[in-house]
């Protein structure tokens, strides 16, 4: 052995990936069926009992807590359970394994068939919406909500009318609405099944009748009046569906024309990653930008966002960068 050599455990690594595959399901089951954050409250739990008080399989509810063991997520004594080494990490960031493991299962597990050139055309992959909303309803916390809520700081306007664009399950009107007694809402996300969430969530925080919501394709808006007094434009976490790059400028050129006394335009979403290498990736980049890729949807660098504002009809106020794990950034633009 050589000064230059370096302690390599093939079979030990592999098994670590394979195990931390299976970990990425529990990890997503375990924040779903409370377990996480009675783990949080408590301090340990007894796999049997939680499994008893829930209406669980207890085999199964032991294999999900194996599963975490296996990672290091948390310790297991037989089936008494306590917080691991990396429990406080993985609680922070289950919303990203739930957009994978629960959201974009499905895209991933196809993925021989979606790369065949020959079926990418129409709808070619599927994912789940409601629980791609449940997880970027957390991840907007986590990841953008201190920036965005920073952004609105700095309006120089009331908030009266408002419209969120791919508002998915309505966690951010919901805020908003609170925020602003006298403003009102409107939510447009092309997916039902995050739009009946969203309604209930909506109707459940008392803000019903300050609300409405409208299943339509945001990159093909047509002007109603609805829309002819929305000052203030959000759109978190979608943005990237606009490109490339042609028909972003064509769809921040119709945002303006839909909403003619928009003020400032909020727009927030995850960028390319640059210069960093494969290896040293943070949590949830590979996937989201592997996923993307599998999807044929393109992922715009910060400087290509820059590039098309002036272009599409929106001058750029201040750039916000974030940067928390998929270079999440949020732009503060003005009407031209």
């Amino acid at each position: 052995m050589t000064g230059n050599s370096t302690d390599h455990h093939p079979a030990r690594d592999v098994a670590e990936m394979f195990n931390s595959a299976v970990a990425a399901f529990a990890l997503s089951a375990a924040w779903e069926l409370g377990a996480l954050d009675e783990l949080r409250a408590t301090g340990d739990l007894d796999a049997a009992e939680f499994a008893a008080g829930r209406g669980l399989d207890t085999a199964g509810t032991l294999g999900m807590f194996r599963a975490l063991a296996a990672v290091r997520v948390v310790e297991r004594d037989g089936t008494t359970v306590t917080p691991g080494a990396r429990f406080a990490e993985a609680v922070r960031n289950r919303s990203f394994f739930h957009w994978l493991a629960r959201g974009s299962s499905e895209l991933f597990r196809e993925m021989p068939s979606v790369l065949v050139a020959q079926n990418r055309v129409g709808e070619f992959y599927r994912r789940d919406p409601a629980a791609i909303a449940l997880a970027c309803r957390e991840i907007d916390e986590l990841c953008y909500a201190p920036t965005f809520w920073a952004a609105m700081g700095r309006l120089d306007f009331p908030v009266r009318r408002v419209v969120d664009l791919g508002c998915g399950s309505g966690g951010r009107l919901i805020d908003v609405l609170r925020s602003h007694p006298g403003s009102s809402a409107v939510g447009i996300d092309i997916a039902r099944p995050s739009l009946e969430v969203a309604r209930k969530e909506v109707a459940e925080a008392g803000f019903g009748d300050r609300a409405g919501f409208v299943e339509a394709d945001v990159l093909a808006l047509r002007p109603h009046p609805d829309y002819a007094d929305v000052e203030l434009l959000l759109c978190f976490m979608m943005g990237h569906d606009f490109w490339p790059r042609d028909n972003c400028v064509a769809t921040l050129r119709r945002l303006r024309e839909v909403f003619p006394a928009a003020r400032r335009f909020l727009l927030g979403d995850a960028t390319r990653t640059v210069g960093v290498p494969d290896t040293e990736l943070p949590v949830f980049t590979l996937g989201f930008e592997v996923g993307h890729d599998l999807m044929g949807t393109f992922i715009p660098t910060i400087a290509d966002w820059e590039s098309v504002f002036a272009e599409g009809g929106w001058e750029l106020v201040r750039t916000n960068r974030i940067g928390v794990a998929v270079g999440e950034v949020v732009f503060e633009l003005a009407p031209r």
